[in-house]
C-alpha cells in the first residue's frame, strides 16, 4: 500500500505540501495540487481517514462532474450549484470528462480518497451498480441525467411530459409529418423524450414512421446533418421536434441552406431554452428547463447529505414551460 512519502516522491514535492493538498490547504498552488492530485491517482493512494477526521472533518470541496463543459445548457445549473455551494462555505471544482468513462473515474477516485467531501453529476457514463457501490459511503447527487433503481437522489424534470407538450404543439398546429431528432446515448432522458413523442403522435392517431427518428450527439453539427437526411425524404416532415436547443438551432440553419422558410416550409422545436435560443433568428419555440434552479436544488440536497448524512428525498422534478417562439409559429 501506498503512503504519503511515496506520494510525495512522485510528485517531487514534500510530505507536508501532500498533507495540505489532501486537508485542502489554502497555501498549495494549482500547479501543485494537480501535481499531487495525479500521483495520488497513480499510486491509488488513500489518506488515513481516521487520522484525517481528528485534524478536519470536511475538505469543504464538491466535486462537480460533467459531460461538456463548453455546452451552454450546462453553465446556468453550474451557477446554481456554486451560489449555493457558496453560501454554505464549499467550494466547486468543476470536472469536464468528455462523456470519457475512464475521465470521470479518476474524478470518482478523488472522491474515494476523501479529497472532496461530495459530488454532483451530471450525464455520468458510470453504469448503475458502480453508482450504487459510490453512494454507499459517499455523498452523490444526480442532476439532470440520472440512473433509476439506484439509491441515489436526483434532480430533474419530466422529461417524457415536456417532450409530450412540445409535440401536441406542433399537432395542434396542424402537423402530421413531424420528425424527432434524438441522442444516441444511454441517457434516460433520451428514452423519455422520445417516449413522450411516440405518446403525443399515437394520442392524435399519427403512425410513427422510424424513417423519420435519427440520432445524434447534442451537437450543431449533428442536427444539421440530420436535418439534410430528412429533407431527402420523398414525404418530407412539415415539423421537427429536436431533444436540445444545439441541435435544434443546427437543423434549422440546414433547412435555411436549402431555402426553406422557417415555420413556413418546416417547424422546429428544441428542448432547453438555453440563452441563444431567443437571440437566434428564428427565435426557438423551446421546452424550458429551470437550469438555475436545478443546480440550487443538486446541490442543496448534496449540502444536505453532507452535513445530516442523508438525503431529505430521492427525486426531485421541477416545473418546466414550453415557449413557443417563432420558430413554430408565423
Amino acid at each position: 500500500m501506498s503512503t504519503i512519502n511515496d506520494v510525495a516522491a512522485r510528485a517531487g514535492v514534500s510530505a507536508a505540501t501532500v498533507s495540505r493538498v489532501i486537508n485542502v490547504n489554502s497555501n498549495v498552488s494549482p500547479e501543485t495540487f494537480k501535481k499531487v492530485t495525479k500521483a495520488i491517482d497513480e499510486l491509488n493512494y488513500r489518506p488515513n481517514i481516521l487520522g484525517r477526521n481528528l485534524r478536519k472533518t470536511k475538505s469543504e470541496r464538491i466535486l462537480v462532474i460533467l459531460p461538456n463543459i463548453s455546452n451552454p445548457f450546462y453553465s446556468e445549473i453550474v451557477k446554481g450549484i456554486e451560489d449555493v455551494a457558496n453560501q454554505n462555505g464549499y467550494y466547486v471544482m468543476l470536472c469536464n470528462t468528455d462523456s470519457d468513462l475512464a475521465r470521470e473515474e479518476k474524478y470518482i477516485k478523488m472522491l474515494k480518497g476523501q479529497l472532496a467531501d461530495g459530488a454532483i453529476l451530471m450525464a455520468s457514463e458510470m453504469n448503475s451498480d458502480d453508482l450504487a457501490e459510490l453512494s454507499k459511503d459517499i455523498p452523490v447527487v444526480q442532476c439532470c441525467e440520472y440512473k433509476e433503481g439506484i439509491p441515489m437522489p436526483h434532480v430533474s424534470i419530466d422529461n417524457e411530459l415536456a417532450a409530450y407538450k412540445a409535440v401536441k404543439h406542433l399537432i395542434g398546429l396542424g402537423h402530421e409529418k413531424i420528425a424527432f431528432i434524438g441522442a444516441k446515448n444511454q441517457f434516460l432522458s433520451s428514452s423519455l423524450r422520445k417516449k413522450g413523442y411516440i405518446r403525443a403522435l399515437g394520442e392524435a392517431g399519427i403512425n410513427f414512421d422510424p424513417d423519420y427518428c435519427d440520432y445524434g450527439d447534442y451537437s450543431y453539427k449533428s442536427g444539421f446533418r440530420i436535418m439534410k437526411q430528412l429533407l431527402k425524404l420523398s414525404q418530407r416532415p412539415t415539423a421537427v421536434f429536436c431533444i436540445s436547443d444545439i441541435m435544434a438551432i443546427g437543423a434549422i440553419r440546414s433547412a435555411m441552406e436549402e431555402k426553406l422558410q422557417i415555420p413556413e416550409d418546416i417547424a422546429v422545436c428544441g428542448f432547453d431554452n438555453i440563452y441563444f435560443s431567443k437571440m437566434f433568428k428564428p427565435s426557438l419555440t423551446t421546452i424550458s428547463q429551470p437550469m438555475y434552479d436545478l443546480g440550487c436544488v443538486a446541490m442543496d440536497a448534496l449540502v444536505n447529505m453532507i452535513e445530516n448524512g442523508k438525503a431529505e428525498t430521492m427525486h426531485y422534478f421541477l416545473e418546466h414551460e414550453l415557449v413557443i417562439r417563432e420558430s413554430t409559429v408565423k
